[in-house]
């Protein structure tokens, strides 16, 4: 009886959490609408509805209104979602590879290298296309660094050799960032680095977008094709070669990819912290550790995260505050409750 319990028991728990992802897309969505009407400018339900509606019948609507819908906010509240899903799938990713709950989308010096790239183009006054270019260079650079570290180490544990050489390369990006900061001009240059340093989605365009879509796919197809080969990296190199996987080569696509995501977010944005950690965290409270469930879980919530925290940015400041102050006043906190709840079972 126990036996026929649990059994009807599972599928139940499956329905439930396929039912959460449903309403986390329904939720997003709102968010996304809402998101297009709070700010310094605002925007009623109806008058979004009604910009929509002139959008697609070609009717014409308030130009200020316009403007501010479509080349300010639709802008934002798009590379909100992409950004925040991007670097909360880096991060279920980076925590299922490496077999630890404290592991982010930095542990491999992807957004330390990115800083890197960034710092560089605005000290020399690169055009904003070549910042975010060398941006995008410096994170894949900086894990080809970690990676080709690694596979020179044998006779150690890759996930744990990776992990101590990221550690490494990131303290030495950082000593370069800080020495650029120092040569800085302090009037022009270094308010610049330091603003892109906190991350921002303010100057964000729909060219910025474009430009890290393939990017984005890219990284993004590999990860939801290799989901259920997740779940057996999860195991351990020794359980998941017994039963064939190669995990040499899965482990290369899938940090490659969640590397290609994070660089491409972190482009455009600057240094965003803390999502990567915390919204995997909240994701496999909420449907699992199962990998084919918690990559989209991770995705949508991230994203709806990132919105939230772009609104709070707007509004409860007279000046917008920069994201990386915000979304670390959450993350660590919930950080140390993760520390002091002792949580177990995470996988």
């Amino acid at each position: 009886m126990a036996k026929l319990a649990a059994g009807e028991a599972a599928p139940a728990r499956t329905s439930s959490r396929n039912g959460l992802l449903w309403l986390g897309l329904a939720g997003l969505l709102i968010l996304a609408c809402l998101s297009m009407m709070v700010g310094k400018y605002g925007a009623g339900p109806m008058q979004l509805f009604d910009a929509l509606g002139a959008a697609l019948t070609g009717q014409k609507v308030d130009p200020i209104l316009s403007t501010v819908l479509w080349n300010v906010r639709l802008p934002r509240v798009a590379a909100g979602l992409c950004i925040g899903a991007a670097l909360s799938a880096a991060g279920a990713t980076y925590q299922g590879l490496f077999r630890n709950p404290l592991v982010s989308p930095d542990i491999l010096g992807v957004s330390a290298g990115a800083s890197l790239g960034a710092v560089l183009g605005i000290f020399l006054s690169l055009p904003v296309v070549l910042i975010q270019i060398a941006s995008f260079l410096g994170g894949l650079l900086a894990v080809a660094a970690v990676y080709v570290v690694g596979a020179t180490i044998r006779g150690c544990d890759p996930a744990l050799t990776l992990v101590l050489a990221g550690i490494a390369v990131a303290a030495l990006v950082g000593a370069g960032i800080s020495l650029i900061k120092i040569l800085a001009d302090p009037y022009d240059q270094l308010p610049a680095i330091t603003y892109w340093l906190l991350g921002s989605l303010t100057v964000i365009t729909r060219g910025d977008i474009l430009s890290i879509l393939p990017a984005l796919i890219l990284g993004f197809v590999p990860l939801m094709l290799l989901r259920w080969q997740m779940n057996l990296m999860a195991l351990g190199d020794e359980e998941a070669q017994s039963i064939g996987v190669d995990t040499r080569r899965i482990r290369l696509a899938l940090i490659l990819s969640a590397t290609l995501i994070t660089a491409a977010a972190v482009s455009i944005s600057g240094i965003i912290g803390w999502i990567g950690l915390v919204i995997p965290h909240i994701a496999r409270m909420l449907v699992g550790p199962d990998f084919r469930r918690l990559l989209p879980a991770s995705m949508m919530l991230g994203g709806s995260y990132l919105l939230v925290v772009d609104m709070l940015a707007r509004t409860i400041a007279m000046i917008e505050v920069p994201l990386g102050i915000l979304t670390a006043a959450v993350g660590a906190p919930f950080f140390l409750w993760l520390l002091a709840s002792g949580r177990r079972g995470w996988q």
